[in-house]
Protein backbone atom coordinates (compact mmCIF):
# COMPACT_ATOMS: atom_id res chain seq x y z
CA UNK A 1 0.00 0.00 0.00
CA UNK A 2 1.11 3.90 -0.73
CA UNK A 3 0.04 6.55 1.55
CA UNK A 4 -2.86 8.50 0.65
CA UNK A 5 -1.96 11.21 -1.76
CA UNK A 6 0.99 10.11 -3.55
CA UNK A 7 0.48 9.39 -6.91
CA UNK A 8 0.58 5.55 -7.87
CA UNK A 9 3.03 4.13 -10.41
CA UNK A 10 1.73 1.46 -12.92
CA UNK A 11 3.83 -0.54 -15.14
CA UNK A 12 1.31 -2.45 -18.12
CA UNK A 13 1.98 -5.41 -19.31
CA UNK A 14 0.65 -6.41 -22.79
CA UNK A 15 1.55 -7.53 -26.32
CA UNK A 16 -1.39 -5.66 -28.15
CA UNK A 17 0.39 -2.38 -28.74
CA UNK A 18 -2.33 -0.58 -29.73
CA UNK A 19 -4.41 -1.49 -26.38
CA UNK A 20 -1.94 -0.90 -23.71
CA UNK A 21 -0.87 2.63 -25.69
CA UNK A 22 -4.59 3.59 -25.02
CA UNK A 23 -4.95 2.38 -21.68
CA UNK A 24 -2.22 3.99 -21.14
CA UNK A 25 -3.38 7.21 -21.92
CA UNK A 26 -6.20 6.56 -20.40
CA UNK A 27 -4.99 5.86 -17.08
CA UNK A 28 -2.54 8.81 -17.44
CA UNK A 29 -5.45 11.27 -17.34
CA UNK A 30 -6.91 9.84 -14.15
CA UNK A 31 -5.72 12.05 -11.21
CA UNK A 32 -3.28 10.34 -8.91
CA UNK A 33 -2.16 7.56 -11.35
CA UNK A 34 1.27 7.93 -13.49
CA UNK A 35 2.33 5.03 -16.16
CA UNK A 36 6.06 4.16 -15.90
CA UNK A 37 5.72 2.51 -18.65
CA UNK A 38 4.14 -0.30 -21.29
CA UNK A 39 5.91 -3.91 -21.24
CA UNK A 40 5.29 -6.27 -24.31
CA UNK A 41 6.45 -9.38 -22.76
CA UNK A 42 7.76 -11.06 -19.91
CA UNK A 43 11.42 -10.19 -20.45
CA UNK A 44 10.88 -6.03 -20.20
CA UNK A 45 8.06 -6.81 -17.72
CA UNK A 46 10.84 -7.61 -15.22
CA UNK A 47 13.49 -5.61 -16.51
CA UNK A 48 10.73 -2.38 -15.70
CA UNK A 49 9.74 -3.77 -12.33
CA UNK A 50 13.18 -3.52 -11.44
CA UNK A 51 13.95 -0.20 -12.62
CA UNK A 52 11.03 1.46 -11.59
CA UNK A 53 9.17 -0.54 -8.56
CA UNK A 54 6.00 0.17 -9.36
CA UNK A 55 2.88 0.49 -7.00
CA UNK A 56 0.71 -1.77 -9.36
CA UNK A 57 1.78 -4.29 -12.29
CA UNK A 58 -1.33 -4.37 -14.58
CA UNK A 59 -0.80 -7.28 -16.96
CA UNK A 60 -2.18 -10.44 -19.71
CA UNK A 61 -2.49 -13.71 -18.55
CA UNK A 62 -0.72 -14.39 -22.38
CA UNK A 63 2.34 -13.29 -23.07
CA UNK A 64 4.96 -14.23 -26.08
CA UNK A 65 7.56 -15.19 -24.04
CA UNK A 66 5.43 -16.46 -20.77
CA UNK A 67 2.53 -16.28 -18.54
CA UNK A 68 0.98 -13.99 -16.70
CA UNK A 69 0.64 -16.09 -13.85
CA UNK A 70 4.30 -17.21 -13.28
CA UNK A 71 5.38 -13.31 -14.18
CA UNK A 72 3.23 -12.81 -11.23
CA UNK A 73 4.97 -15.67 -8.97
CA UNK A 74 7.97 -14.13 -10.10
CA UNK A 75 7.29 -10.44 -8.88
CA UNK A 76 5.84 -10.93 -5.90
CA UNK A 77 8.89 -12.83 -5.03
CA UNK A 78 11.70 -10.55 -5.45
CA UNK A 79 9.28 -7.07 -5.60
CA UNK A 80 6.38 -8.26 -2.86
CA UNK A 81 4.66 -4.78 -2.41
CA UNK A 82 4.20 -4.62 -5.98
CA UNK A 83 0.37 -5.20 -6.38
CA UNK A 84 -0.58 -7.37 -9.47
CA UNK A 85 -3.93 -6.98 -11.10
CA UNK A 86 -4.60 -9.13 -14.18
CA UNK A 87 -6.22 -7.71 -16.95
CA UNK A 88 -7.31 -10.27 -19.41
CA UNK A 89 -10.04 -12.13 -21.34
CA UNK A 90 -9.77 -15.38 -19.59
CA UNK A 91 -12.02 -16.39 -16.72
CA UNK A 92 -11.12 -20.13 -16.91
CA UNK A 93 -10.76 -21.48 -14.04
CA UNK A 94 -6.91 -23.10 -14.07
CA UNK A 95 -5.90 -19.47 -14.77
CA UNK A 96 -7.51 -17.55 -11.81
CA UNK A 97 -6.69 -20.20 -9.43
CA UNK A 98 -3.15 -20.17 -10.37
CA UNK A 99 -3.05 -16.66 -10.42
CA UNK A 100 -5.00 -16.24 -6.92
CA UNK A 101 -2.07 -18.72 -5.90
CA UNK A 102 1.09 -17.05 -7.63
CA UNK A 103 0.00 -13.70 -5.40
CA UNK A 104 -2.86 -11.45 -7.63
CA UNK A 105 -4.81 -8.83 -5.84
CA UNK A 106 -7.57 -9.54 -8.57
CA UNK A 107 -8.69 -9.83 -11.88
CA UNK A 108 -10.44 -8.02 -14.17
CA UNK A 109 -11.59 -8.55 -18.01
CA UNK A 110 -10.78 -6.58 -21.13
CA UNK A 111 -14.28 -5.42 -21.90
CA UNK A 112 -14.76 -3.13 -18.78
CA UNK A 113 -14.94 0.43 -18.71
CA UNK A 114 -11.60 2.67 -18.43
CA UNK A 115 -12.96 3.91 -14.93
CA UNK A 116 -12.79 0.58 -13.19
CA UNK A 117 -9.86 -0.13 -14.83
CA UNK A 118 -8.43 3.47 -12.61
CA UNK A 119 -10.67 2.34 -9.63
CA UNK A 120 -8.94 -1.51 -9.61
CA UNK A 121 -6.02 -0.07 -9.98
CA UNK A 122 -6.66 2.33 -6.58
CA UNK A 123 -7.78 -0.60 -4.70
CA UNK A 124 -5.06 -3.06 -5.68
CA UNK A 125 -3.02 0.11 -4.10
CA UNK A 126 -4.82 0.24 -1.57
CA UNK A 127 -4.18 -3.37 -0.86
CA UNK A 128 -7.96 -4.33 -1.32
CA UNK A 129 -8.96 -7.76 -3.09
CA UNK A 130 -10.30 -7.03 -6.62
CA UNK A 131 -12.67 -9.81 -7.82
CA UNK A 132 -16.50 -10.31 -8.20
CA UNK A 133 -18.59 -12.10 -5.37
CA UNK A 134 -19.70 -14.20 -8.17
CA UNK A 135 -16.61 -15.61 -9.42
CA UNK A 136 -15.10 -15.62 -5.89
CA UNK A 137 -18.24 -17.63 -4.64
CA UNK A 138 -17.12 -20.04 -7.89
CA UNK A 139 -14.08 -20.56 -7.19
CA UNK A 140 -13.81 -20.68 -3.73
CA UNK A 141 -15.31 -23.99 -3.67
CA UNK A 142 -12.91 -25.65 -5.62
CA UNK A 143 -10.13 -24.70 -3.34
CA UNK A 144 -11.69 -26.91 -0.45
CA UNK A 145 -9.55 -29.22 0.87
CA UNK A 146 -10.33 -31.85 4.03
CA UNK A 147 -7.10 -30.96 6.09
CA UNK A 148 -5.67 -28.70 8.47
CA UNK A 149 -1.94 -27.91 8.48
CA UNK A 150 -1.84 -23.83 9.02
CA UNK A 151 -3.77 -21.11 10.60
CA UNK A 152 -4.27 -22.58 14.10
CA UNK A 153 -2.78 -19.31 15.92
CA UNK A 154 -5.56 -17.07 14.22
CA UNK A 155 -7.44 -14.35 16.30
CA UNK A 156 -10.96 -14.64 16.67
CA UNK A 157 -11.23 -11.34 15.23
CA UNK A 158 -8.42 -12.43 12.76
CA UNK A 159 -11.17 -15.31 11.70
CA UNK A 160 -14.19 -13.06 11.67
CA UNK A 161 -11.80 -10.87 9.05
CA UNK A 162 -11.32 -13.88 7.40
CA UNK A 163 -14.24 -14.43 6.88
CA UNK A 164 -15.71 -11.30 5.53
CA UNK A 165 -12.28 -11.34 2.93
CA UNK A 166 -14.12 -14.48 1.68
CA UNK A 167 -17.07 -12.29 0.70
CA UNK A 168 -15.49 -9.94 -0.92
CA UNK A 169 -15.84 -7.32 1.66
CA UNK A 170 -13.16 -3.84 1.16
CA UNK A 171 -11.59 -2.88 4.82
CA UNK A 172 -13.84 0.12 4.88
CA UNK A 173 -16.90 -2.52 4.81
CA UNK A 174 -15.24 -4.79 7.72
CA UNK A 175 -14.15 -1.79 10.20
CA UNK A 176 -18.03 -0.21 10.11
CA UNK A 177 -19.19 -4.22 10.60
CA UNK A 178 -17.00 -4.99 13.06
CA UNK A 179 -17.29 -1.63 14.72
CA UNK A 180 -13.46 -1.07 14.11
CA UNK A 181 -11.22 1.98 13.16
CA UNK A 182 -9.84 1.12 9.29
CA UNK A 183 -6.26 1.16 10.66
CA UNK A 184 -6.91 -1.60 13.38
CA UNK A 185 -9.13 -4.23 9.87
CA UNK A 186 -5.58 -3.13 7.81
CA UNK A 187 -3.50 -4.57 11.23
CA UNK A 188 -5.68 -7.60 11.56
CA UNK A 189 -5.64 -8.10 7.52
CA UNK A 190 -1.65 -7.87 7.06
CA UNK A 191 -1.87 -10.44 10.14
CA UNK A 192 -3.60 -12.85 8.49
CA UNK A 193 -0.93 -12.38 5.17
CA UNK A 194 1.77 -12.85 7.71
CA UNK A 195 0.19 -16.25 9.62
CA UNK A 196 -1.15 -17.36 6.52
CA UNK A 197 2.00 -16.44 4.64
CA UNK A 198 0.26 -14.96 1.51
CA UNK A 199 1.29 -12.05 -0.40
CA UNK A 200 -2.57 -10.62 -0.97
CA UNK A 201 -6.15 -10.62 0.36
CA UNK A 202 -6.99 -12.99 -2.82
CA UNK A 203 -4.18 -15.80 -1.74
CA UNK A 204 -4.99 -15.45 2.24
CA UNK A 205 -8.57 -16.47 1.13
CA UNK A 206 -7.10 -19.37 -1.37
CA UNK A 207 -5.35 -20.65 1.14
CA UNK A 208 -7.67 -20.19 4.00
CA UNK A 209 -10.29 -21.99 1.56
CA UNK A 210 -7.47 -24.92 0.99
CA UNK A 211 -7.21 -25.53 5.12
CA UNK A 212 -11.06 -24.98 5.91
CA UNK A 213 -10.45 -21.83 7.91
CA UNK A 214 -13.42 -20.18 6.33
CA UNK A 215 -17.05 -20.71 5.56
CA UNK A 216 -17.21 -19.75 1.68
CA UNK A 217 -21.27 -21.04 1.62
CA UNK A 218 -22.04 -17.91 3.35
CA UNK A 219 -23.33 -15.16 1.21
Amino acid sequence: MIDPGEPIGVVIVDDHRMFAESLSRLLSDEPGITVLGIASNVREATEMVSAHRPNVLLLDYQLPDGDGVTLTADVKRTHPTTMVVMLTGSTEDRVLLGAIDAGVSGFLTKDRAAVEVAEAVRGAAAGEALISPALLGRLLPKLKRTYRSIGSDLTDRERTTLTYLAQGWTNKAIATEMNLSLNTVRNYVQSLLTKLGAHSKLEAVSTAAREGLVDYSTK
